[in-house]
């Protein structure tokens, strides 16, 4: 076998090894819908044209694969939401409360449980999606589709490794929105206190 003959054969092992490892939105989405809980810290800045500093609150999060996620701010003000496949609640004294859907914060926060609970097929019904990298550092982009998504985002940049770890959502008028979550961990279980915010 020809040197030039060998070198093409190796090439062409390579690139099959490459597509046989190739990470897909498949694989994304089964490597975030793994675990049953995923808990930890988040850091919400809010970018502003007219503020020269970002709007920063800070809290933590539970995301469980069959109830839903809650978003427990704990500054600058202490509010609870739940986010789940009826919609949006905020915790009052009285209990959960129901938010209209349509605003443009309910649209932020339903694409935060999809993209958190890895609901590629859902984000694709209103998102052009373009993964790169692997199962170790991907980047997702999301480019919208619908009309009213439109009126609200120009893009959405999303970075992870095992999960979810940061994203960027670029707002129409000039502003902006990154949400950092550095350190989140699973469970496999849901703590009492959870499974009673859930019930609720």
């Amino acid at each position: 076998m020809s040197r030039g003959v060998r070198l093409l054969c190796a090439l062409s092992l390579l690139a099959m090894a490459n597509l046989a490892q190739a990470f897909d939105l498949k694989d994304l989405q089964a490597q975030l819908a793994k675990p049953a809980v995923i808990h930890g810290p988040f850091t919400q800045e809010k970018h502003l044209r007219a503020l020269p500093q970002p709007l920063v609150s800070k809290g933590d999060f539970v995301l469980a694969k069959e109830k839903g996620l809650l978003w427990l701010l704990k500054t600058p003000v202490q509010q609870d939401y739940r986010i789940d496949a009826q919609g949006i609640a905020r915790r009052d004294p009285s209990g959960w409360q129901r938010l209209p859907g349509k605003t443009a914060a309910a649209q932020q926060n339903q694409l935060f449980f999809a993209v958190l609970k890895g609901d590629s097929s859902g984000l694709e019904r209103d998102f052009e999606l373009a993964l790169q990298g692997d199962a170790k550092r991907w980047q997702l982009n999301l480019t919208p589709r619908s009309l009213l998504l439109k009126q609200i985002f120009t893009a959405i940049t999303i970075n992870g490794g095992t999960f979810v770890e940061r994203i960027e959502l670029l707002e129409t008028q000039g502003d902006s929105t990154v949400l950092l979550m550095p350190a989140s961990t699973s469970a496999a279980s849901l703590s009492p206190a959870e499974q009673h915010d859930f019930a609720d």
